[in-house]
Order: C-alpha cells, then sequence, then structure tokens
C-alpha cells in the first residue's frame, strides 16, 4: 500500500514538473516551491483511494469466486446424488428385466 502511495505522490510532482516545463518556467523558484507539496499530497490522497477502490474490487472478486465454487459444489453433489439414485434404479430395473 505505502509503494502505490508514494508512487503516486512521485507522479503528482512529476506532474508539477511537466507542467512548469510546459510553460518554461524555472523547475526551483522560491516563491513557486510550495506547490510541490500541494501536488504530491493530490498525488498521495489519489493513490490512497486507488489503493482502497482496489481493496474493494478484490473482496468483490473473491467473495464472487467463493459462491461460485459452493454453486459448483451443490451442483456436483445434487448430480452425483441424482446418479447414484437412477444408478441403483437401473441396476433394480435391469435385474428385474433378466428375470422376468
Amino acid at each position: 500500500m505505502v509503494h502505490k502511495i508514494l508512487f503516486w505522490s512521485g507522479f503528482g510532482v512529476a506532474v508539477r514538473l511537466w507542467q512548469l516545463g510546459i510553460e518554461m518556467r524555472p523547475f526551483f523558484i522560491k516563491e513557486g516551491l510550495w506547490a510541490y507539496p500541494v501536488f504530491a499530497g493530490f498525488g498521495a490522497s489519489f493513490g490512497y483511494w486507488l489503493t482502497g477502490v482496489e481493496q474493494r474490487q478484490m473482496q468483490v472478486l473473491a467473495d464472487r469466486r467463493d459462491r461460485l465454487l459452493e454453486k459448483r459444489k451443490r451442483r456436483a453433489d445434487r448430480e452425483a446424488a441424482e446418479l447414484g439414485a437412477d444408478g441403483v434404479n437401473a441396476q433394480k430395473a435391469g435385474i428385474l428385466a433378466s428375470t422376468s
């Protein structure tokens, strides 16, 4: 989580540098140094928000996977029970057919 926040902080600083490069202004002037922490803070907050989004999506996917696995297990159990019952009935029918 921390590495993502640090990455997005660096991205915010890179955006500030890019902005100053487009404007062809000097990167480090005394009056403009306050903007770097602001851009880094916005980048860090975006990274923190994005980490939360990722965690929520992973939780939703894990829940959905668990539901699908449980559904498949119930279906396999139900089919096994049906086959077991049909197999017994088919065997009884075969025995009755061969004895009559």
